[in-house]
């Protein structure tokens, strides 16, 4: 017969977790919502910027770009983008797997890793998987737009050939990829993975929804090719920032949902405990009686 002490202390353990899984629930509900807001006010920009680019690219054919220009090589740089912290369901291990289908899909592809996120870091590096670049602690905390800036700075380094100091063999990708979540509802994390450089024609999923129609008579101050010329960079930026917010929205609800769930197993374990402590005290109280009316009966 189990011990009614230690389903006492296993009852208490369970009550003891159930309370954390509530607070990061709540904590990670509190911040899905400004999350959310963020990702919300930031997509109408983002579709506005693929247009708006797609537009001018299809207006300046003659215009060429080192952002631009299709290679043929077989190297591929992939920016994954995961979590620093877990306790967040399946989010980190779905990235993984991603990134893990691509290698298994593309064997002939030479793969490297920029990793944004200390789960994936920490994940690869035991790999054998080169990782050019890692950022870690960068969505445990809220970020502005000057860390978009600086990735997408440093990828563009690396893609140009422009490596650091410490680097030994700097080696051109021939295309970069994101890995990222794109955030659909609290319950609901779609994995993408779309390429980033060279940036194509259409620009986009949105753009090419938008090229079915007639494109914009725009009135340039400047030539074409230099606006375009400009806005590449910032193209990419947006990009970056916008697979952040995504990332971190995802991050917090399939926080909100695996804290939501755990809560809800912790109250189910509860029971079937005090259940079992009811059956350990009623079979105690039932030896007692039996041995109090033998004891009398033998007198």
């Amino acid at each position: 017969m189990p011990n009614l002490q230690g389903v006492r202390r296993r009852i208490k353990a369970v009550k003891n977790m159930r309370q954390i899984t509530k607070s990061y629930k709540l904590v990670s509900a509190s911040k899905l919502r400004r999350a959310q807001e963020r990702v919300t006010a930031s997509r109408p920009y983002a579709r506005k910027m693929q247009e708006v680019l797609h537009n001018l690219a299809a207006a300046t054919t003659d215009f060429t770009s080192p952002l631009m220009e299709e290679r043929t090589g077989n190297r591929t740089l992939l920016v994954l983008m995961t979590a620093d912290k877990g306790l967040c369901g399946a989010f980190n291990a779905n990235l993984i797997r991603a990134v893990q289908q691509y290698l298994t899909d593309h064997p002939n592809e030479r793969v490297e890793l920029v990793v944004v996120g200390r789960k994936g870091r920490d994940f690869f590096r035991r790999r054998n998987i080169p990782i050019r670049r890692e950022y870690v602690n960068v969505t445990a905390k809220t970020f502005g737009y000057e860390v978009a800036v600086e990735i997408a700075q440093d990828l563009l380094n690396i893609y140009e050939g422009a490596a650091a100091e410490e680097e030994t063999v700097a080696v051109r990708p021939d295309r970069v990829c994101l890995v990222y979540a794109e955030f659909r509802s609290a319950i609901s994390q779609i994995v993408r993975i779309e390429q980033l450089l060279p940036v194509g024609r259409q620009a986009g999923r949105e753009a090419e929804s938008s090229a079915m129609s007639a494109p914009p008579d725009y009135i340039y101050e400047q030539p074409p090719a230099e606006i375009l010329g400009r806005l590449l960079p910032r193209f990419i930026e947006t990009c970056i920032f916008q697979a952040l917010l995504e990332s971190v929205a995802s991050e917090h609800g399939a926080r909100m949902a695996a804290m939501d769930a755990a809560s809800r197993n912790a109250g189910e374990v509860i029971a079937n405990l005090t259940l079992a402590m009811n059956r350990i005290r009623q079979a105690a109280i039932t030896n007692e009686i039996i041995e109090v009316v033998s004891g009398a009966a033998a007198l």
